[in-house]
């Protein structure tokens, strides 16, 4: 790993261990703690949109699942809230199990729609099983336990859940698992052709990115502390999409920008708190048409240029005395 990029990420890694101790005041830090709940199930879906090619839109239902199931657990059974997070992961991967196992054979378009039909019914679910998950009304979602029960220790909590899943994502990514992926977004009939189990690799990914959905949830539930069917509407799993579409497809970088830039933007445009969806759609427009590849790219251009490659040339020395004795040995013809 070149220096530059050792460098910056240690400066990245201080800016986040730090940031309780800079922050302006106790809203930055549930910003900043909310980035960290949206980019674990980001991280994950990022695996199956931006490696894999499948265009999922409903990870929202999968993390609706978490956030009750946390809620239910923890708060109506008394479940300690750590394994009530591992239940919640458990109970999206079997879900993100359920689903992929039909809808990931549909052609990419048909299993959007899948994945969009699936949160729509999750949503009328927590609505109609008012018994469960208090319907409309809503259910309160007990906080983590010292000393992770303040502002502070809740976002150390999830910063250090959402390393360990970036983490995890990019050695994932980076070996022959992630390569596959790739080859199946690029070329399915190529990836099949020369091994790659496709079918098996986007269900793996499927059923990651249902665990850390599930997760995210809980988490997501926990923060807000207070949830209702209304929290897990439609745009916000396009949010999630969305995300890492502007910040780039196949990288893990590129969609950690994306997830901080979206979800600060309404912050940066406060005073033009009507036009939000104007900015959002400019962004997207923006990236779309200018930087295709996504915002990720954009840095890795600023670093190719401060730090250009070095072209290495190699030169060869031709033998000559070996040359001369194979035309000695051809002869005339």
């Amino acid at each position: 790993m070149p220096n530059s990029r050792i460098i910056a990420l240690a400066l990245g890694g201080a800016a986040v261990l730090t940031l309780p101790f800079w922050a302006e005041d106790q809203y930055q830090l549930h910003l900043a703690a909310l980035i960290c709940t949206y980019w674990i199930l980001i991280g994950g879906l990022n695996l199956v949109v931006g490696y894999a090619g499948q265009l999922s839109i409903g990870h929202v239902g999968l993390l609706s699942i978490g956030a009750y199931a946390f809620a239910i657990a923890v708060g109506k059974y008394g479940v300690h809230p750590a394994l009530g997070l591992l239940l919640s992961g458990a109970l999206g991967a079997f879900c993100g199990l359920l689903l992929g196992l039909p809808s990931l054979r549909l052609p990419g378009f048909y299993f959007a729609m899948a994945t969009l039909a699936f949160s729509l019914i999750v949503g009328e679910l927590a609505l109609a099983q008012g018994g469960l998950t208090g319907g409309g009304v809503g259910l309160a979602v007990p906080t983590f336990p010292a000393p992770f029960d303040t502002p502070r220790g809740f976002y150390w909590l999830v910063a250090a859940i959402a390393a360990t899943g970036t983490w995890t994502s990019w050695n994932l990514a980076r070996f022959m698992w992630g390569r596959g992926l790739i080859s199946i977004r690029d070329n399915p009939v190529t990836a099949q052709a020369v091994g790659v189990p496709v079918f098996r690799a986007k269900l793996t990914a499927f059923i990651y990115s249902g665990a850390t959905a599930g997760i995210g949830g809980a988490l997501f539930a926990s923060l807000q502390s207070y949830i209702t069917p209304e929290t897990f509407h439609f745009e916000l799993g396009l949010f999630f999409f969305v995300c890492i579409i502007i910040g780039g497809r196949g990288s893990v970088l590129g969609p950690l920008l994306g997830t901080i830039v979206l979800t600060a933007l309404p912050e940066v445009v406060a005073p033009l708190a009507k036009l939000g969806t104007f900015f959002y759609g400019l962004t997207l427009l923006f990236v779309v048409l200018l930087v295709p590849e996504g915002i990720g790219r954009v840095f890795d251009l600023i670093g190719e240029r401060l730090r250009p490659r070095r072209r290495q040339s190699t030169v060869v020395d031709p033998d000559l005395p070996r040359l001369a004795r194979a035309i000695e040995t051809a002869g005339p013809r």
